[in-house]
């Protein structure tokens, strides 16, 4: 093993997961049960190489005898057998009802701690990971239950984009070049992501939304470049809609200007 480990997570991300009742091996004493369960809001949780980042895990929890709290909260890959990376920070909980509370853990994960705590290629986590909490009731009942929300981690995307020349007159081809990496979770570094499909936007001065133009595969290094024919004024940028374990990017838009 590189480095330490850490007994209360394994990692998530954040995607949505709702479920009912117990989770896919629960066990424990009396009728206590977590009904919901959310990550993040609904949405993925995205790790670069730098920035911790924390984020929420919303269960709500239902007992005849009113909510205790959470004893213990983990997250973890669901589809990797290394352990993970994702801190327990803590938890609060809000009554609803006289039998039902809303407990918030709050998880966090430092990049730079990552590469310690896998044995093959941290990057290999990416993906679907699961939450596991064990809960407890006024009257002593409890409940351990286990993957109650699937979600995802991903990996940190980022995409530039840039129009050559920046003004030109119409009819004239410019050249719009960029470039697609993602957070390596190795050596904390971003690293050009190769044979991936990113859609080219064009949106014209004056107009509210961009449209896609075309489709470019990024080639070595993730590099996108490609020729088109410029018919009015307005601001061009590249979007990748993500994968199951990259993050979804659009580039800043970069303006192209008409010669009178």
């Amino acid at each position: 093993m590189r480095g330490r480990v850490a007994w209360v997570a394994a990692g998530g991300a954040a995607a949505l997961v709702l479920t009912t009742a117990t989770g896919a091996h629960a066990e424990g004493r009396g009728d206590i049960r977590v009904v919901k369960t959310v990550v993040n809001g609904g949405g993925n949780v995205i790790v670069g190489t730098s920035k911790t980042i924390k984020y929420p895990i919303d269960i709500t929890v239902k007992d005849d005898s009113g909510v205790k709290g959470l004893t213990h909260v983990s997250t973890y890959s669901a589809t990797s057998t290394d352990s993970g990376f994702v801190d327990w920070d803590g938890t609060s909980c809000t009554k609803k009802s006289a039998t039902t509370s809303v407990c918030r853990a709050t998880m966090s994960v430092t990049p730079a701690w990552i590469p310690g705590y896998s044995d093959g290629d941290a990057n290999k986590t990416a993906g679907v990971w699961q939450v596991n909490a064990t809960v407890q009731a006024n009257d002593g009942d409890y409940w351990i239950s286990d993957r109650i929300a699937l979600y995802k981690l991903k990996r940190a995307a980022q995409l530039t984009t840039v129009i050559t020349p920046a003004e030109v007159a119409k009819g004239a081809k410019v050249t719009v070049t960029g470039k697609l990496s993602r957070a390596n979770w190795e050596d904390l570094k971003y690293h050009g992501f190769t044979g991936q499909e990113v859609k080219l936007q064009f949106r014209k001065k004056g107009a509210a939304h961009y449209s896609t133009v075309r489709t470019v595969t990024t080639g070595d290094a993730g590099k996108l470049s490609t020729k088109v024919t410029v018919t009015s004024a307005g601001s061009w940028r590249w979007y990748f809609p993500g994968t199951t374990t990259t993050s979804r990017k659009v580039s800043a838009g970069d303006v192209l200007g008409l010669k009178s």
